[in-house]
């Protein structure tokens, strides 16, 4: 077994304790943290007490082939001690991709933010087309998504734009896709027929709850303004778009996708929870990079890690190697499965040479 998985397992069943405790029942701020960390808990726990449970047939089963004197009792009791094992290894390797898997496992919801790098219009249009292709591969899987800021360009394309994903795993398939975007084709401007590379940033940011990362009014700074459209034109007439300023950490969020400057604000300060949280991970992942170097992960946003070249339809992720000529399906279908398949392996792989599996 997984320490790790074990560790888990003793946290949950403290929730479970505590959710049968009257004090923490009444006090609704304290019971939110409760439930939320014993929810994202509940697959974990639920495998290790069905390996637990198999482990423990498994020594039944062993002890009555071994003490069986019948020649035909003694067969089936190994045939039903085989068909145990069988079972067991399969088990293991869910456990081993749950212990792998770190706490990405357990998370849900996240914040993605696309913007436009170098590029001009046509980082623009990749942007938008980003957003798109994320969509569709989020939609495939049933997941949600809901638009907090978006700042649209001239020719049709996004600026920038921050949403939300909510939906089981989403967190853990997505996690890698932060950094560096570049692509390479002839934009639609382009009279000459000349190829131009342009870049995109993406962040991706666990959503963060109020219990798991707490702000304190006295250090916001929160200014309001119009909404401006496309050019700098007035969306309203109303101040409803909001500007807030983490003053401890010089962390900048703005939202002005509603029209309400009360809804404005609240998406905001989800967002803000977020990146902070994303730099409480982010200095998690530096203390780690000290003791074990790993070669994605660091969601480094200055990090080149993909480039989707459309004259020879493909799509190359920098980080593992990989290029998959099937950039079409990708962008235009949010056929991502294959490359994001990819690279959770090889961060499995390379998680799974740094555990001390224990029998």
């Amino acid at each position: 077994m997984f320490p790790s998985l074990e560790t888990k397992l003793k946290r949950f069943e403290e929730l479970e304790l505590q959710l049968q405790d009257p004090a923490i029942l009444t006090d609704t701020t304290r019971l939110l943290a409760v439930q939320r960390e014993y929810g994202g808990l509940q697959k974990v726990a639920a495998a290790v007490r069905a390996w637990n449970k198999l482990e423990e047939e498994i020594a039944v089963a062993t002890q009555m082939r071994d003490e069986e004197s019948d020649p035909d009792a003694r067969a089936y009791a190994q045939e039903e001690l085989t068909g145990l094992q069988a079972q067991r290894a399969t088990m293991a390797r869910e456990l081993e991709d749950l212990a792998t898997a770190g706490d990405s496992i357990t998370r849900g919801g996240l914040i993605m933010e696309i913007r436009a790098g170098t590029g001009g219009d046509e980082a623009a249009l990749f942007v938008r087309d980003l957003y798109d292709m994320y969509s569709k591969f989020v939609a495939d899987r049933g997941w949600k998504t809901e638009v907090l800021d978006l700042s649209p360009s001239e020719l049709g394309g996004i600026k920038d734009v921050t949403f939300s994903i909510t939906g089981e795993g989403a967190f853990h398939q997505l996690q890698f896709e932060s950094g560096g975007h570049r692509v390479q084709r002839v934009p639609e401007t382009e009279t000459q027929g000349r190829v131009h590379t342009s870049l995109a940033t993406v962040a991706v940011m666990p959503e963060a709850s109020e219990v798991e990362v707490v702000i304190r009014p006295e250090d916001l700074q929160i200014d309001t303004m119009r909404a401006g459209g496309p050019g700098g034109q007035k969306v309203n007439k109303t101040e409803s778009a909001v500007r807030i300023t983490h003053l401890p950490t010089n962390t900048v969020v703005k939202c002005q996708d509603e029209k309400s400057q009360h809804k404005n604000k609240a998406q905001a300060m989800r967002v803000l929870r977020s990146r902070l949280l994303e730099l409480q991970i982010e200095k998690a992942h530096k203390e780690r990079a000290e003791k074990r170097r790993t070669l994605i992960g660091s969601g480094d946003r200055s990090e080149r890690i993909r480039t989707y070249n459309f004259p020879q339809n493909r799509i190359t992720d920098h980080r593992i190697g990989l290029t998959i000529y099937k950039l079409d399906q990708v962008m235009q279908q949010g056929k991502l499965d294959e490359m994001i398949s990819a690279i959770l392996e090889f961060d499995r792989q390379e998680r799974l040479g740094n555990q001390t599996p224990q029998s």
